[in-house]
Order: C-alpha cells, then sequence, then structure tokens
C-alpha cells in the first residue's frame, strides 16, 4: 500500500488499483467549524422564535427572508461538516471497470463506468488568482474536485480539495495501471 500525504491510500494488485481520499485530518479546524455550526444554528433558532413575537408585517417578511438564506446556509455547512467528520471518496479500478463512491457513515452508491467508454482523463487546474477556485479549495466547504473524466458524455469528478502534487501522484497511478505503463 502507498500513502500520499496523510489523507490518500493507494493499494494496486495484479488486477485491482485502489484509492481512498480522506476529506480532513486537521481536527483543529474540524472543531472550530462545529463551533461555528453550533453558534448559528443558535442564532437562526433566536430569530425563528422571535418571528412569532413580531407584529409589523415588513418585519416579518425580512425575518421570512433571512430565515430562508440562513436555512440554505445551515444546509450547507452541516453538510460540509458531516462530509469533513465522516466521510472518504473510494475510487477504484476492477476487471475493465472504474467504480467510484462517495461514502458517508460506511453508506454510498457505487457508481460504476467502463474503461472502453472513458475519455479524457485529465487533472482540474486550480489558479490563484479566480475567486471560484479559491473557495473551493476552501476546507469550509464540501466541492474542489481535481481530478475528472468523461464517460458517455458526462463528466465524473472527483478528489475533492487535494493539492496539485497528490493529484499529480493519482493521475500518473491510475495511468499506469489502465495503460500498464
Amino acid at each position: 500500500m502507498k500513502v500520499i500525504g496523510d489523507r490518500i491510500s493507494i493499494l494496486k494488485k495484479d488486477n485491482l488499483l485502489s484509492i481512498v481520499i480522506l476529506p480532513t485530518t486537521d481536527k483543529k479546524k474540524l472543531n472550530i467549524m462545529f463551533l461555528w455550526l453550533f453558534a448559528y444554528t443558535v442564532c437562526g433558532i433566536i430569530v425563528f422564535i422571535n418571528y412569532f413575537r413580531m407584529y409589523d408585517e415588513e418585519t416579518k417578511l425580512f425575518m421570512i427572508i433571512f430565515l430562508a438564506f440562513w436555512a440554505y446556509f445551515e444546509f450547507k455547512v452541516a453538510r460540509a461538516f458531516i462530509w469533513k467528520k465522516n466521510g472518504k471518496e473510494k475510487f477504484w479500478i476492477q476487471n475493465g471497470v472504474i467504480h467510484y463512491q462517495r461514502e458517508l457513515n460506511k453508506k454510498g452508491k457505487v457508481k460504476e463506468y467502463s474503461i472502453e467508454l472513458v475519455d479524457d482523463f485529465k487533472i482540474i487546474d486550480v489558479t490563484d488568482t479566480s475567486w471560484a477556485d479559491n473557495i473551493n479549495q476552501s476546507f469550509w466547504i464540501k466541492g474542489g474536485e481535481r481530478l475528472e473524466f468523461i464517460s458517455q458524455g458526462k463528466a465524473i469528478r472527483f478528489g475533492m480539495q487535494i493539492s496539485d502534487e497528490e493529484a499529480r501522484s493519482i493521475y500518473n497511478e491510475i495511468d499506469k495501471f489502465i495503460f500498464k505503463k
């Protein structure tokens, strides 16, 4: 078994290449994210409780709009926190089939793609000047995939928030395995 960094392990056997990517190893940031999520939840609950004490229609309308935005971001941050705490990406190639799974609490649907139908396997470039790339690579969200392949016209992305070196290492391992270099 080969280990890349703190989060990635690669197992290579005769007819199997297995890659497991953990979302994080930074417990300090995870604890800070939990505290922020807790405080954000409490603030939203306080606003919701006070909604019923308001009599002014304009204030109630404002609170409804505020709570709609709050609920959206509550969902996004809770989802990111749960992923960072209990998730992992699994990618393996066996018998000419690529399998990909985003596992959360030992559950997750395995998607399968035939190697014959896979085109354009590549590393997704991230630029330091792009605002969207900086957000996608931040710890606080779920996303920021760095590897991609096309299967039957659909882009399949994986490798959330891995570094350039890690992406290159995974890409090289997959390339060597598929083409048996």
